[in-house]
């Protein structure tokens, strides 16, 4: 179960970027092993069209099954639900602090009428 967090810096002391879509970097975490790595979504950030659609065809690429952001726009909301990924938003601080709000069950899941998570 790899989780995808958005990230305005490939780092885990990077703030969550509030964008699905357009968020520059997406931070992979593997529990099974511990490990993180980044994947550079800066194409999305100045995409004209689709940059949620892109972003969501690589976290599926990656075998994300949860993904933690603050929003994400209903074509992404639904290519990932299509593809079976959880979407948790709202989350706010560093990568790390969201990672931790998700294990403790402190982020919500989205749904479609709510997927904005209130920004």
């Amino acid at each position: 179960m790899k989780i995808a967090i958005t990230a305005q810096e490939p780092s885990l002391d990077s703030l969550i970027d509030p964008r699905f879509g357009r968020a520059p970097w997406l931070m992979i975490y593997d529990p099974t092993d511990n490990s993180w790595h980044s994947i550079d979504n800066s194409k999305g950030l100045n995409a004209a069209h689709g940059a949620g659609i892109q972003a969501a065809q690589k976290v599926v690429d990656q075998q994300v099954t949860a993904i933690i952001t603050g929003a994400i726009g209903p074509k992404a909301y639904r290519s990932l639900k299509a593809a079976n990924v959880q979407i948790f938003h709202g989350a706010k601080g560093s990568v790390a602090q969201a990672l931790e709000a998700y294990q403790t069950g402190d982020l919500a899941e989205a749904d479609e009428d709510d997927a904005t998570g209130g920004i």
